[in-house]
């Protein structure tokens, strides 16, 4: 793990602790079984909604989990990160809850939705960099110049163990899982299913499911090393140029198999939920559905869980979805 030394996967109590933690600031969101997407896949189909979270999506529960387990001098001096839009949401939520400033750095031409949104819970936005890589080498710039908390994309026990809760309630909320089919991006949400499934059923598979255009984890799980690789997808939650060595160390000892899609599948993918769920899911979440009508043939007659792991989509990236 060359970018994270000495960090603690976290435990299924450490994820218990983590949903007191949480709870009073996030939902428990739906699991919903869906015929039109059943049939489609040949299989008995769920689809957990984080895109109905606070924020549109899973990464609240990680923000709040962290900021409430730093110092009252920590949150003095406030915290900075770095995003592709929700996790930049998660932290200025947390920040704002726990009475601290913070700090998002954004790509140039981020999602528009996502950057208003940030701008409305308080914190201070700066667009800084082509691709999310160079965000992050400007927040960690701002760290040091200033004292804040640079909080990490994925390089953060908490950040994990605060989204894995809602693998908590997949588990008790549905039993004889075959499939759950997870989004990776900068890979905590990957990380924190496979924790919690391998614990509370070891029968259930967990398949990661990346753009093809943004495939830096996908190696970086498939060869321990950790390469930039171009990165040119549409999918901003999945648009990481680089892996990150804490997760990508829980995925290489737990993750079963990582599947690539393509941009044009997960936007085809978009359109289903909206066909098939009545909702609306951004390319992040609809890559596991893209996965799965690929594995068709191997999903028959599972029970399969598919992660929507967000709904921050815009108007535009919608249209151009259903066109």
């Amino acid at each position: 793990m060359p970018d994270a030394p000495g960090l603690k996967e976290p435990t299924l109590d450490d994820i218990l602790q983590a949903r007191t933690a949480i709870e009073d600031h996030v939902l428990r969101t739906p699991l919903r079984h869906y015929p039109v997407l059943s049939e489609l896949l040949d299989a008995d189909v769920w689809v957990k909604h984080e895109n109905f979270q606070l924020l549109g999506a899973f990464k609240v529960r990680g923000g709040i989990n962290l900021v409430s387990q730093t110092t009252l001098d920590e949150r003095d001096r406030g915290f900075v990160t770095a995003s592709s839009g929700n996790h930049g949401q998660s932290v200025a939520y947390a920040a704002r809850a726990f009475g601290a400033a913070c700090t998002v750095v954004l790509p140039e031409g981020a999602n528009p939705a996502k950057a208003a949104a940030i701008s409305a819970l308080g914190a201070e936005v700066i667009f800084h960099g082509d691709v999310f890589e160079r965000s992050r080498e400007r927040a960690e710039e701002i760290s040091r110049e200033t004292g804040m908390r640079c909080v990490h994309v994925a390089n953060e026990p908490a950040l994990v163990a605060g989204v894995a809760t809602y693998s908590l309630e997949i588990h008790e909320d549905l039993s004889d899982i075959d499939f759950i089919i997870v989004p990776v991006g900068a890979g905590s949400g990957a990380s924190g299913a496979c924790i919690v499934t391998d614990t509370m059923s070891p029968s259930t598979r967990v398949i990661g499911a990346q753009a093809a255009l943004a495939p830096a984890a996908f190696y970086a799980w498939q060869t321990g090393r950790f390469e930039t690789y171009p990165m040119t997808t549409i999918a901003e939650g999945l648009a990481t140029e680089s892996a990150y060595g804490f997760p990508i160390g829980i995925l290489r000892n737990r993750l079963q198999e990582f599947v690539l899609v393509g941009d044009s599948e997960i936007m085809q993918a978009i359109k289903r939920y909206v066909e098939g769920t009545r909702t609306l899911v951004e390319h992040a979440g609809a890559a596991p559905l893209a996965a799965a009508i690929n594995m068709k043939e191997r999903l028959q007659g599972k029970r399969v869980v598919l992660i929507a792991s967000g709904g921050n989509i815009t108007t535009d990236q919608l249209n151009a979805a259903l066109a």
